[in-house]
């Protein structure tokens, strides 16, 4: 096949069957692809021909053609000997969740964060030092080093490392203009004003909550995680919410799914303020946020100010109790 690019960017190769046809009456059937395998490739592809050459699987598959896939695969094979670390920590944390050990579960969350950053030091910025001025693929490097909840105080310094022609190309634009974004929230900065509305369709506004501490909760009833972190944000407003604090939730649920999004607030008994507009990934405050993963959240005083980030069991109970039971 041929596409268009301006850079050498990574992409994913699946083959995606379709229903056979059996009869006239089946066409539209042949037009609805089924879900996509799960046997895929991912590969660099630049300017120029590139030969993908698979057997049995595409994930198996011999690529000539790309310096840039090359250049992956050596970056690739530096993160292999943390897959299995993962792999195990991740399997351990699917069986706390389905346990409902809440304690635990936070605990290994921690400890995947803490693998995750020794990774991010070891491989990626490692990478961005040795090999920022002169390999494209430093960029995937970029984003893997930086994560979807940008540190501009980390992330601006890796940016600096790559070569002029990265930084300007689309992909580092982007990730720029991501840095930029993610300093209007930072700790200390007064939170993106917003309005969306309700699950009754009323506009709420961020400035109503000004005079209380709120949480802004993006989540969605299709996330995991969030569901799994739930029981922590009602301890948490149960707790406090007599002495000033309360959450604001806001959810990334899809089009036409307010009823499992309505069915999440009731199942999970989530007793606060909820808006949406039901865009997925594209919904506005989201958008104005630079939420590209979730659960994240962000605690605000009661001026609208941003006092903390993502913080999540054990941490959110510390912080709110560090708060209301500090000397006024």
């Amino acid at each position: 096949f041929k596409t268009a690019i301006t850079e050498p960017v990574l992409a994913q190769l699946r083959v995606v069957p379709t229903p056979p046809v059996t009869n006239a009456a089946d066409t539209a059937q042949k037009k609805r692809p089924v879900l996509q395998a799960k046997d895929y490739l991912s590969v660099y592809i630049e300017p120029g021909v590139l030969t993908v050459t698979a057997k049995d699987s595409l994930s198996g598959s011999e690529v000539k053609g790309s310096a840039s896939h090359a250049e992956f695969l050596s970056l690739q094979e530096k993160s292999k000997s943390y897959n299995d670390q993962f792999r195990a920590l991740y399997q351990e944390l699917a069986e706390l969740r389905k346990n409902k050990d809440s304690a635990a579960y936070d605990l290994k969350i921690k400890t995947i964060d803490s693998l995750d950053e020794v990774v991010k030091d070891a491989v990626y910025l490692s990478y961005l030092k040795s090999k920022g001025k002169t390999s494209p693929v430093a960029l995937y490097a970029l984003t893997q080093y930086a994560g979807y909840a940008i540190d501009p105080k980390k992330a601006e310094p890796a940016f600096n490392l790559l070569g002029t022609a990265y930084q300007n190309s689309p992909t580092g634009k982007n990730f720029k203009n991501r840095i930029e974004l993610a300093k209007k929230t930072e700790i200390g900065q007064y939170a993106i004003p917003f309005t969306q509305n309700d699950t009754s369709g009323n506009a709420v506004t961020l400035a109503s909550f000004k005079g209380k501490y709120v949480l802004i909760d993006f989540w969605a009833s299709w996330c995991g995680p969030c569901r799994a972190e739930n029981p922590n944000v009602v301890k948490a407003f149960n707790k406090y919410g007599s002495k000033g604090f309360t959450v604001l939730g806001i959810s990334l649920d899809q089009p036409g799914k307010k009823e499992a999004w309505l069915k999440a607030i009731y199942d999970d008994q989530l007793a606060w303020t909820h808006v949406s507009d039901l865009k997925y990934w594209n919904n506005d405050v989201a958008q104005a946020y630079g939420i590209m993963a979730i659960p994240q959240n962000y605690l605000l005083d009661k001026e609208g100010k941003i006092v903390a980030k993502n913080v999540r069991g054990e941490d959110l109970e510390k912080t709110l109790s560090g708060i209301f039971t500090a000397p006024n």
